[in-house]
C-alpha cells in the first residue's frame, strides 16, 4: 500500500459567539513564550530634522476712510418712494387679478329718507303755539300727540304742513298750569341764586299770597312744580315779575320775536350834577346800540319831575341802566309797573297773586 502524504493542520481560532459584543481597546495579548525569551533590540530612532517655520508675511495696512464732505457738497438722501398707484378698475367694475384695492374716492352721501327730513314734532308744536318744548316732549311721551293720524314718537320729524292732533287730556292738564304775578322787592334775583342772593321764587308761599287775589285759585304745593321766571328783573330793581308753568306764556313773553311792551318808572339824575333836559330823552327813544346791536325804538317821557316813563319791546340784560349811562344819566331807582296789558296794580311789595282767566299779556 502506497504511502499517503501527511497533512499538517494548524489549529484554528475558536468560533466567536455572535451574541458577545466586540471589545475594543482591551488588554494586549500575551506574546508567545519563544518571543518573550529572546527580545529583539529596538531600532535606533533617526535624528530629528530641525523644523523651519516660514516667516509670516506682514498684513497690509487698511486704507483710512476719506473725510465726509461738507453739508453743502454732501449728496442728498434719496426721497422715499411714492406709494404704488392703484390701477383703475376695468369697465366691468371688477378689479383684474387676485389683488383687491380700496376705492380712491369716498362713497357719495346716502339720500335723505323722509324720516330725516322736516321739522321735529316738538319744535313744530312750539312754533304753532301749542305748547313749550318741555310740554311737547311730555305729551309725546304720553302718546297724546298724533301726526297725520299716527301716534308721534320722541324725536320724530314731520312736514311743516303736517296735521297735529292733541289729545283732550293734554288740554285739560294745560289748563291746570298756573301763572304767578309777584311784586319783587329789592335784593332778590329773578333766576338762579347768585352771590348769596336768594331767588325770588322763594317768596311764592302760602304765607305771602295776597289777600286781594280774585282769581279764585287756591294755593297748592303742586303749583310750585316747574314754576319758572318769564323774564328778568335786576337785583336792584323792583316791580312786576312773572312766574309760569305754561310754556306758551313763557314763549310769548321772552321769545326772540316777542313784541310785548314792558313799562318802567325810572328815577334818574345827570352824572355831571346838572338838570335832566328834554334833549337827553331823544337818544333813549331811538338810535342807541348795545353790544353792537341796534336797539328797537322805545318810548321815553316824563312821569313827574323826578321820574321817567320808559316802555321797551325787548329785554336785554340791564338794558335801561345801560341806555341811561350812554346819555350821561344815572339810574337811582327802577320799578316795572306793567307787562303787556297786565298792570302791577295795588299788589304790595313781596306779595303775589295768580293770573286771572280774563287777563292776557
Amino acid at each position: 500500500m502506497a504511502d499517503r502524504p501527511t497533512l499538517s493542520v494548524k489549529p484554528g481560532k475558536p468560533a466567536r459567539d455572535p451574541r458577545r459584543p466586540r471589545v475594543r481597546g482591551g488588554p494586549a495579548r500575551a506574546a508567545p513564550a519563544s518571543a518573550a525569551a529572546t527580545p529583539k533590540p529596538a531600532p535606533a530612532a533617526p535624528a530629528a530634522a530641525p523644523v523651519v517655520v516660514p516667516e509670516r508675511a506682514a498684513r497690509p495696512a487698511r486704507p483710512k476712510p476719506a473725510p465726509a464732505p461738507p453739508a453743502a457738497d454732501r449728496p442728498r438722501a434719496r426721497p422715499p418712494a411714492k406709494p404704488f398707484a392703484k390701477p383703475a378698475a376695468p369697465a366691468s367694475g371688477k378689479p383684474s387679478g387676485k389683488q383687491s384695492f380700496k376705492p380712491a374716492f369716498k362713497a357719495p352721501p346716502q339720500p335723505r329718507t323722509p324720516a330725516d327730513e322736516g321739522v321735529r314734532v316738538n319744535k313744530l308744536m312750539t312754533e304753532r303755539g301749542l305748547a313749550s318744548r318741555r310740554e311737547a316732549d311730555d305729551w309725546i311721551a304720553a302718546g297724546w300727540v298724533r301726526v297725520d293720524g299716527a301716534v308721534a314718537k320722541l324725536g320724530q320729524r314731520a312736514a311743516p304742513d303736517a296735521v297735529l292732533t292733541i289729545d283732550e287730556r293734554a288740554r285739560q292738564e294745560q289748563q291746570h298750569r298756573v301763572t304767578v304775578l309777584l311784586n319783587k322787592p329789592m335784593g332778590w334775583v329773578s333766576g338762579q341764586p347768585e352771590d348769596g342772593y336768594e331767588p325770588a321764587v322763594a317768596l311764592v308761599t302760602a304765607a305771602n299770597h295776597w289777600d286781594g287775589d280774585r282769581s279764585g285759585i287756591r294755593f297748592h304745593v303742586g303749583h310750585l312744580r316747574h314754576l319758572a321766571p318769564a323774564g328778568r328783573l335786576d337785583i336792584d330793581s323792583t316791580g312786576l315779575l312773572v312766574f309760569t308753568q305754561d310754556g306758551r306764556v313763557a314763549r310769548h313773553l321772552i321769545g326772540d320775536e316777542t313784541r310785548v311792551e314792558k313799562e318802567y318808572l325810572v328815577r334818574v339824575a345827570r352824572v355831571d350834577g346838572g338838570p335832566v333836559q328834554e334833549t337827553d330823552l331823544g337818544p333813549l327813544r331811538h338810535g342807541l346800540e348795545l353790544d353792537g346791536v341796534q336797539l328797537r325804538p322805545a318810548q321815553a317821557s316824563w312821569q313827574n319831575e323826578q321820574q321817567l316813563r320808559i316802555v321797551l319791546r325787548e329785554g336785554r340784560k340791564r338794558q335801561i341802566r345801560r341806555m341811561c349811562a350812554l346819555v350821561g344819566l344815572q339810574v337811582l331807582g327802577l320799578k316795572r309797573v306793567r307787562i303787556g296789558s297786565v298792570p302791577l296794580g295795588p299788589l304790595p311789595e313781596g306779595r303775589w297773586r295768580y293770573l286771572r282767566e280774563d287777563e292776557r299779556f
